[in-house]
């Protein structure tokens, strides 16, 4: 039997779906396998915490779990009364005391059948599918399409929204397993692993890159390209630029979507030497700057 999803999570039962979202990365990246070969307790404590996350991410089964109407495996729990109700019944129709009477129960067969019809004969929701998927960082930032196998040799199409953030799981209605007796099927829940980028980093909705520029740049200023997750943009670099200085290129980070506003792109600009020549040497050996340390206040 699952364990309670908030001790899991180690959340309240009051907690915010965005405080059970940022309990579940922390412990989904604790224990995830990849970080974590070979080892067993990692990989059950993995699958422990997504099925918390499975479970209290959804507002519907929330309630009904906190209800008492599923278990923590999102499973239907059997309906109040059982032997207790017909222990408690009394004598006559219905009762544990009318069995050998007229007017109760023709014998245990009977009794049997009524119990199983209480106990789930009924429509019963399918089991959820869980799957995991790696997605390019340019991917995950701007959208884009990925194709997963399923267990019984089906392929399925799976849209990245913009802006998917390492972790995110993504809920396909009715694509997991059947229901019982007519009921509904359960969903596919795919995981988006991220991969890093050679450039771009994330931080929220922002992006962070580093960007070359020659000592000519620095000191004369100039328009350079600069590479953005939607494309390659032009940027002026003020003369007498630092190296280290960041610029800020509004709305060229994660795309805007939903109710989710555009980020921004940081540049932090590296100066790099490159290549001296005899001139420029020269030049260096006769430049007098009275009065810089570069190393003031190290």
């Amino acid at each position: 039997m699952a364990d309670d999803p908030y001790k899991v999570l180690g959340v309240p039962k009051t907690a915010t779906q965005e405080q059970i979202r940022a309990a579940y990365r922390k412990l989904a990246k604790k224990h995830h396998p990849d970080l974590n070969p070979g080892n067993k307790a990692a990989e059950d404590s993995f699958k422990a915490v997504s099925l918390a996350n499975d479970l209290l991410s959804d507002p519907e089964k929330r309630a009904r779990f906190d209800r008492g109407e599923i278990d923590a495996t999102g499973a239907e729990r059997a309906p109040q009364g059982g032997w207790q109700h017909y222990g408690n019944a009394g004598p006559g129709p219905g009762g544990m005391g009318g069995m050998g009477g007229a007017g109760g129960f023709g014998g245990f067969e009977d009794l049997f059948s009524n119990i199983f019809e209480q106990r789930g004969a009924g429509p019963a929701r399918g089991q959820d599918e869980r799957y995991s998927i790696k997605a390019g960082f340019l991917e995950a930032v701007n959208g884009g399409t990925k194709r997963i196998t399923l267990p019984d040799g089906q392929s399925l199409d799976v849209k990245i929204p913009p802006g998917t953030a390492e972790g995110d799981v993504l809920r396909l209605r009715g694509r997991g397993r059947p229901g019982r007796h007519n009921g509904p099927a359960g969903d596919a829940l795919i995981e988006v692993h991220v991969t890093p980028h050679k450039l771009f980093r994330r931080e929220g909705r922002n992006i962070h890159i580093d960007l070359p520029i020659s000592l000519k740049e620095a000191v004369l200023g100039a328009k350079i390209p600069a590479p953005t997750p939607g494309g390659t943009v032009m940027m002026s670099v003020k003369p007498h630029t630092e190296s280290g200085t960041v610029l800020r290129l509004r709305g060229r980070g994660v795309p805007a979507h939903g109710h989710h506003h555009a980020g921004d792109l940081l540049v932090t600009l590296r100066v790099v030497v490159g290549p001296a020549d005899a001139a420029l040497e020269e030049f260096l050996k006769g430049w007098a700057q009275p009065g810089f340390d570069p190393r003031a206040g190290l």
